[in-house]
């Protein structure tokens, strides 16, 4: 498998690396993608989940056995599980969000997807989302994955992120720029 020498270089990308392999040999990277979406979900909704995985006070063996109970609760995979695990005894589970970014990568460039994330002021609609990523699909040239987020402080319009590519077409920066414009 190839993947970027920058997600190789950072802690969060070898350990990203390390479970798509095993995924990869077990035939299971749907799973433990599908598994990662569920934390990430447990992250943003259960700031005692969050606090478990970032606070320094919390034993590696309590965080252990915490993960183990959610993750039986959530349904995650054993793969999955044990990597929660190793995670924990080696103190790197406040690398968990950076990881699953990781994952999603490298899952996405085996399959020849590019992954996008786009910001709106308001949520989207199902038709303006397939418009946007058929015209992203065409850009690119390969298959678009979007994920969104909602950002009022962008007043309107969008802002895509495709990599280390930005478009922004928010009125916020709109703003910005002819107030710039006017004090020159």
């Amino acid at each position: 498998m190839e993947t970027s020498a920058g997600i190789q270089a950072s802690l969060a990308g070898r350990y990203a690396s390390a479970l798509f392999d095993l995924a990869s040999e077990s035939g299971t990277v749907t799973a433990v993608e599908s598994d990662l979406d569920k934390i990430e979900a447990g992250l943003s909704e259960s700031s005692e989940l969050a606090l478990l995985t970032t606070s320094p006070k919390v034993s590696r063996d309590a965080a252990n056995k915490a993960l183990w109970g959610v993750s039986a609760i959530m349904g995650l995979s054993e793969l999955t599980q044990n990597f929660l695990g190793t995670l924990a005894q080696n103190r790197r589970l406040s690398k968990l969000p950076a990881i699953i970014r990781s994952f999603r990568a490298i899952a996405a460039a085996q399959r020849g997807e590019v992954s996008a994330e786009v910001a709106s002021a308001h949520a989207l609609t199902d038709t303006q989302l397939d418009q946007l990523k058929a015209k992203l699909t065409a850009r690119e040239g390969r298959t678009v994955k979007l994920t969104t987020k909602v950002d009022p402080d962008l007043l309107g319009g969008l802002v895509v992120t495709i990599g280390s590519k930005r478009i922004d077409g928010s009125i916020r920066t709109r703003l910005n720029s002819l107030s710039q414009a006017m004090k020159a």
